[in-house]
């Protein structure tokens, strides 16, 4: 008892520092690309609506978000971190060592991963499984042995005939990404596991099952692009032969340079994302510090905007972003969640 309560005050000394030196006034913001243009939009709207500076908004990824987010409390380190994925076990894990006990966790909408080309290009129509294939770093053998092997196909139709005879070149983004995880767990795994002997796998040797499936090839087929959405658009658009990983977000806003091609039958559509209907769709996320909240000058009114009806409802200015909205029953346990500043539950 005595120990938590020597822990509790040195978090709070931590925290207090933060108004006792004054250093910040604003609201740090770091993590996802991909909620990075909605979270920027809602600081924007609330640095002019109020008498709070505008938050600052960093895109460093979902992962490189929570490790700074989790490296400890106090005006150093950042108050909010936008996601693209859930945050993991071992994250909440590096956190509570760090001190970072209490974290708030806001489920903003859901988006889709569109896997693109340019407009300038016929549109591809394809499955998980030949995702799978054309980005892994390991493959079965074409023999039908259920053995591994390194990545042997150049081409899109080496892959499956029915795709053009073009050679494999994918931009998408690095492992520190949210979008990068969720396409590995959402479309590589899915396209992986349509193969019975990996599927069995993941009962005896979870961890080669998750190695098989997620890792990507290393042999120039796949280009890490960095965490910048936009930039891959542009490189989409200065080479007609490649294809792009990034957000529906940025489909969206650029339609009229890069189109999402048909995975598993169903296109990349506002509507097909909402429904669960498009395989490859995942929610996002932010996480906020507690213990920032009314030490760090605007943190609850920041929350209030993010999560209004004007914001995140239906016909909120964040749909018209890009952003999936919520469903009326989950929108409002997140209001009612963040109204009351509740921690997430944790192991």
């Amino acid at each position: 008892m005595k120990k938590a309560l020597l822990t509790g005050a040195a978090v709070l000394a931590s925290v207090m520092s933060v108004g006792a030196h004054a250093e910040r006034d604003y609201i740090s913001i770091v993590g996802s690309s991909t909620v990075y243009p909605f979270s920027t939009v809602v600081a924007e709207r609330f640095g002019k609506s109020t008498n709070f500076r505008t938050p600052k908004v960093e895109s460093t990824g979902s992962g490189g978000g929570l490790k700074l987010f989790c490296s400890g409390v106090g005006d150093a380190t950042p108050d909010i971190t936008n996601a693209s994925r859930a945050i993991k076990q071992s994250e909440i894990d590096l956190c509570a060592e760090n001190g970072v006990k209490d974290i708030i966790e806001v489920t903003i909408g859901f988006d889709g991963i569109a896997f693109a080309n340019s407009t300038e290009s016929p549109q591809l129509k394809l499955t998980l499984k030949d995702m799978y294939l054309a980005l892994a770093k390991m493959v079965p053998a074409t023999d039908g042995s259920e053995t591994l092997v390194e990545n042997p196909y150049k081409t899109w139709k080496d892959v499956n005939p029915a795709l053009p005879n073009k050679r494999i070149e994918v931009l998408g983004p690095p492992p520190t990404s949210g979008t990068r995880d969720a396409f590995a767990e959402l479309a590589m795994e899915g396209g992986c596991k349509t193969f019975p002997f990996i599927k069995a796998m993941k009962k005896t040797d979870k961890s080669k099952y998750k190695a098989v499936c997620h890792a990507v090839r290393e042999d120039g087929a796949y280009i890490e692009a960095g965490e910048n959405d936009n930039l891959i658009v542009q490189k989409l658009v200065a080479n007609p032969d490649a294809f792009g990983i990034f957000g529906f977000s940025f489909l969206e806003q650029n339609e009229d340079k890069v189109q999402g091609s048909v995975v598993n039958g169903k296109l990349p559509t506002f509507d097909n994302i909402a429904e669960g209907a498009y395989p490859i769709s995942r929610s996002l996320y932010f996480y906020v510090k507690k213990a920032h909240v009314g030490v760090i000058p605007g943190i609850e009114e920041y929350l209030a905007e993010f999560t209004s009806e004007r914001a995140m409802g239906e016909d909120g200015y964040l749909a018209d972003k890009g952003m999936i909205p919520l469903t009326e029953d989950a929108y409002n346990e997140v209001v009612s969640a963040v109204k009351s500043l509740k921690p997430m539950a944790v192991k």
